[in-house]
């Protein structure tokens, strides 16, 4: 008996990579531009926005929580790096401002739910429209364009025969991985997100844990608006919309519960490649949009099922 439930629970942990393998074959064999190498890049390019924000909410949704607000933190982001360094501002200064707007609104959020004692959803659901207003207030409700070269890079430069976004997911995931997995950060938040109260039993600061893993998060949301806007040469006002359902998404699909205190970032990237994977199948193949989005709700759907059998 006990063999049985040790198997079943290998094949639960397997089952998003072997989701990308079964997606990766059957597109391999409806199109043969899947399996080339410029398409796999720009897949990868592609999802490496999402991977980033993704990222960035494995951390809050380990220690219990949820971050609603990620969107519209990297359009609030973007539109503050383009401001400023369409503006005449140094670039790395332009950089940092957007950068330090991220962290800060995660901070904004983090402070709101452990000392404001409110629900992370209700939290982050009224940031996310703090944040939308305030990026429609800046930009007017225009695109703001004019970037220097250097800004440009993180969204279409290279390494190499590397594309740039690639290698800014990679080095993100890494961090975090060792972070998670070798610092004592890492054990408290896995702490946090089991048992809280016992957390704070044991002494763990358990406040401050789940504040730091808001302000990463919109840290990586900044980032990631950093890359779109790098890639589109503009900041746009309605950057972000809805990316807090792909995020969320792939956290689930890679297997971190949504009741916190299991789960991991290499799950997240196997669940950030498999949306990447079916929406690049999907274009190839020649489907509607519209469809698309269908496509996507099912597949958010999915993972919340699967979190609740889990």
């Amino acid at each position: 008996m006990q063999a049985r439930v040790q198997i079943k629970d290998r094949v639960r942990q397997m089952g998003p990579g072997l989701a990308v393998i079964i997606m990766g074959l059957a597109l391999a064999l409806l199109s043969r531009d899947f399996l080339t190498v410029s398409n796999l890049l720009n897949l990868l390019r592609q999802v490496s926005i999402n991977a980033i924000i993704a990222c960035g909410m494995t951390l809050v949704i380990l220690t219990g929580g949820i971050d609603l607000s990620v969107g519209s933190v990297l359009a609030l982001s973007s539109a503050v790096l383009a401001g400023l360094a369409s503006g005449g501002t140094p670039w790395p200064l332009a950089l940092l401002a957007a950068l330090a707007l991220g962290a800060a609104l995660g901070l904004f959020n983090g402070v709101v739910i452990t000392r404001g004692r409110i629900a992370p959803f209700v939290a982050t659901l009224a940031t996310m429209a703090i944040a939308r207003g305030l990026t429609l207030v800046y930009t007017g409700g225009r695109p703001i364009t004019g970037l220097p070269g250097a800004l440009r890079w993180p969204g279409t430069g290279y390494l190499g025969p590397v594309p740039a976004p690639i290698i800014i997911m990679v080095a993100v995931f890494a961090l975090v991985y060792l972070m998670l997995a070798h610092t004592p950060v890492g054990r408290f938040i896995y702490a946090v997100g089991s048992n809280e109260e016992a957390a704070r039993f044991a002494g763990i600061p358990a406040a401050r844990v789940t504040a730091l893993t808001y302000v990463l998060t919109g840290l990586a949301s900044a980032l990631a608006g950093v890359i779109l806007t790098g890639r589109l040469n503009s900041a746009q006002p309605t950057a972000g919309a809805a990316f807090e359902l792909d995020a969320i998404a792939a956290v689930v699909l890679g297997g971190t519960s949504l009741a916190g205190g299991q789960g991991g970032v290499l799950g997240t990237a196997v669940g950030a490649l498999i949306i990447g994977i079916l929406d690049n199948g999907l274009n190839l193949l020649g489907v509607s949009s519209f469809y698309q989005q269908v496509a996507q709700g099912a597949v958010i759907l999915l993972a919340v099922l699967m979190d609740r059998r889990r």
